[in-house]
């Protein structure tokens, strides 16, 4: 498949497997994170601690025991308005997830530097939280991140189209 660019040279989108893995990483965090967003937010009318007591009785737990009982009383402690806040920043991250996979699929060079930017941005995070407290889960994404980087930035030319005015 081809398209004719303004230049006059065409554009021939090429398999690229490793951007297809870096859609698809895209594609389930911005879902995932929908089905977060949309779980908080149908929560936060609700009785957390009910809730919660309810949780742990179903697993088989004793809602007595201090840690349990601390928790539920931290709970407790959420409010309304921090539940809703927190139901719309999540939903916002998913959904600039789902644009950036969006623009990944079509090839947009604006998805490109979207995702090189949000990946990069949470490299120094990620390396803070290593130095702190090793955790084999924060490897394997910031090992992600730094792949996403290095690839999309390598390969941005051979990736996405680039319209010259």
């Amino acid at each position: 498949m081809s398209e004719q660019m303004p230049s006059g040279t065409a554009f021939i989108k090429k398999r690229a497997p490793t951007l297809y893995i870096i859609i698809g990483i895209k594609l389930v965090k911005g879902s995932l994170l929908l089905l977060l967003a949309l779980g908080v937010y149908g929560l936060s009318d609700n009785n957390l601690p009910a809730e919660f007591r309810q949780l742990l009785e179903l697993l088989h737990l004793d809602p007595e025991k201090k840690f349990f009982a601390d928790l539920t009383e931290r709970i407790g402690e959420i409010s309304h308005a921090n539940l809703v806040w927190l139901a719309g920043g999540t939903l916002f991250y998913s959904l600039f997830s789902l644009v950036e996979g969006g623009g990944l699929i079509c090839r947009v060079s604006w998805a490109g530097w979207m995702a090189i930017g949000e990946s990069a941005f949470f490299i120094p995070i990620e390396m803070y939280e290593l130095l702190h407290g090793f955790s084999f889960a924060m490897l394997v994404i910031l090992g992600l991140n730094v792949m996403i980087v290095w690839y999309l930035f390598q390969n941005r030319h051979r990736l996405f189209r680039h319209h010259h005015h």
